[in-house]
């Protein structure tokens, strides 16, 4: 029986674009000069461009330099048409700038080389006389949705400019070679057509053909190096498609899509959530693991993933992880329905923190009551861990650790593993926890995790007299820009309010945790920077209870629930610094009890 070999050649893109290309459907869309979460393109088609110039730039008239691109990973399927395995950004992106160059002649009236026309379509005749007329490179993938085509056949014009992530990227790739065309070489057809040259005949690549596409993708695993070419996702992908059998290829094309599209529009990194997965759903030895060391964890943890011996049922676990992870982004139980605890924590966090998402992916298969309690016990957890500035490192690990336990126990075991993973760990944070607090000043911690501090105390005191039912059970209420943080003592006080309070040993003391209250704009702007005693009447008329209550306590019922929360909150008809201090004190104790840190571990 014959060797099937792998022929490797050297080639320049006049030769390469001799024969015919295809994009296969399982294959990652075109993604070069895609947008950030920010909006802002990727620089590659420039870049590229740019390296072509500078060699070009560099030729005389006796010699050029020559300019690698890289290498390409082919497979000739029956029609006799090469499957890009690898390469398809550079292939495309230099196919793209074929139809620029074309375009940019024929707009400025300039004579095509002769070759150009055939290297962009031609015509093939298979072994029964028939003949086909296609371009030199075609992409099957849905999301294309025939756009290079258009290109191809000189109706940039008429060619859409979004769509989907690949139109995008398509055409942001080609007005990027219009452009620089134009800002280089203006309307100058000589200086054009030697560009055009200089690119077809001395840029080069190796391009690497097997018989057959599994030794395909296994060549392009290995000119990759395991990940130094290509991102952990890429070369996940790859390694699913080696593994499966071809009559799969669809279904995992269909739902690594559904994947990526998901993560991506949820403004996510699909890196962030791979990594986050792993953590969730499997034994991780090195917890510092990142995400240039995933891709090597799966080659070396397949037998717990499965991903080799069932590929299909990998990628089926992972997208119903990857649907979890986008509500969580989205504030929403793994049923779709809101979750009080991840919202308050991303308003906790900020944009950055998201690290609390491997336990939520962990816990995922919970019940939707134990899943809730999960959600509020990890928001308790993350608000110790951030007002202790416990270093990011040391909070991941121990989220890491909770998601090990985590996903080996049912709902009946939940109870037991809150009690004794969280209770733990607050427990060791008891004494900074409350020095934190006691010490605080609002340049402590940052702007809005202050807000968010002011809002939860707020809160706490407005459910315990109200209950948690419609606006008062929603943090939202009380963080809003509606209201603003009121420095009760004024950071730059009047006269009079100066001399009511007295003076401070501490200079500082405006700012400190006990001197800040939440209240409603309108009141805010009526107090300004005047003394308590105009500042008091005016809290009287705050819908909130604490602040109802800084300088006097209301008169409700007897015994009734409200007027047992009113009789929890001091009181200070007279604001100094001992009454800071008394109630900087109050709050310290006030947020061990609602984030749950005993004042005695």
């Amino acid at each position: 029986m014959p060797t099937q070999s792998i022929k490797s050649e050297d080639m320049t893109l006049k030769r390469a674009f001799q024969d015919f290309y295809t994009v296969p459907h399982y294959q990652r869309e075109y993604i070069w000069g895609e947008a950030d979460t920010k909006g802002q393109r990727g620089d590659e088609v420039e870049q590229f461009l740019r390296d072509v110039l500078t060699e070009y730039e560099m030729a005389t008239t006796q010699d050029a330099p020559e300019y690698f691109i890289g290498t390409i990973v082919v497979w000739m399927n029956a029609d006799g048409i090469y499957e890009l395995i690898d390469g398809q950004q550079r292939m495309t992106t230099s196919f793209l700038t074929l139809c620029a160059i074309r375009d940019a002649m024929l707009e400025i009236g300039g004579q095509l080389p002769d070759e150009l026309p055939g290297q962009i379509a031609a015509a093939s005749m298979d072994w029964q006389g028939n003949t086909t007329h296609r371009e030199r490179l075609s992409l099957q993938y849905d999301d294309s949705q025939g756009v290079l085509r258009q290109y191809a056949r000189a109706e940039s014009a008429t060619a859409p400019k979004s769509g989907t992530r690949s139109i995008a990227n398509i055409a942001g790739a080609y007005r990027t070679a219009r452009e620089f065309l134009l800002a280089q070489f203006h309307s100058d057809t000589r200086q054009i057509l030697r560009f055009y040259a200089y690119l077809t005949a001395k840029v080069k690549l190796i391009r690497i053909e097997t018989p057959n596409v599994a030794k395909a993708l296994k060549i392009f695993e290995t000119v990759n190096d395991r990940g130094a070419g290509l991102d952990a996702m890429d070369l996940l992908k790859n390694l699913l498609f080696m593994s499966a059998s071809p009559a799969q290829f669809t279904a995992l094309k269909d739902r690594w899509k559904q994947i990526v599209d998901g993560i991506y529009g949820a403004g996510e990194k699909p890196l962030r959530f791979l990594r986050y997965f792993v953590f969730a759903d499997f034994d991780v030895a090195d917890l510092k693991l990142q995400e240039d060391g995933i891709y090597e964890w799966f080659l070396t943890n397949a037998h717990q993933t499965s991903h080799q011996t069932n590929p299909l049922g990998f990628v089926e676990r992972l997208l119903e992880a990857s649907k979890a992870y986008v509500g969580f982004t989205k504030n929403q139980n793994p049923d779709g329905t809101h979750s009080r605890g991840i919202s308050n924590t991303r308003i906790l966090g900020g944009s950055a923190i998201r690290q609390h998402y491997i336990l939520l992916l962990a816990g995922r298969k919970l019940s939707k009551l134990n899943f809730q309690q999960l959600t509020e016990e990890i928001e308790n957890l993350m608000f110790a861990y951030l007002i202790t500035n416990t270093a990011t490192r040391d909070y991941e690990r121990s989220v890491v650790e909770g998601a090990r336990q985590l996903r080996k126990i049912c709902d009946s075991d939940f109870l037991s593993f809150r009690a004794e993973y969280f209770k733990d760990r607050k427990a060791q944070l008891s004494r900074d926890f409350g020095d934190a607090l006691n010490k605080m000043y609002s340049w402590d911690t940052r702007a809005f995790r202050l807000r968010y501090l002011l809002a939860k105390l707020t809160q706490a005191i407005d459910v315990r007299a109200y209950g948690d039912a419609g606006s008062y059970g929603d943090l939202m209420h009380y963080y809003n820009a509606n209201n603003d943080v009121e420095h009760i003592y004024p950071i730059s006080p009047s006269e009079s309010a100066r001399l009511e309070f007295g003076d401070a040993s501490d200079a500082a003391i405006a700012s400190k945790l006990g001197n800040l209250v939440l209240v409603e704009q309108a009141i805010n702007r009526l107090i300004s920077n005047g003394a308590y005693t105009q500042k008091k009447m005016l809290y009287a008329q705050s819908q909130f209870l604490i602040v109802r209550c800084q300088a006097a306590r209301p008169s409700f019922g007897v015994a009734d629930q409200i007027t047992r929360a009113i009789t929890s909150i001091p009181s200070f008809p007279i604001w100094n610094e001992r009454a800071v201090s008394e109630r900087q004190s109050f709050l310290t104790s006030l947020a061990r009890e609602i984030w749950g840190v005993p004042a005695n571990p």
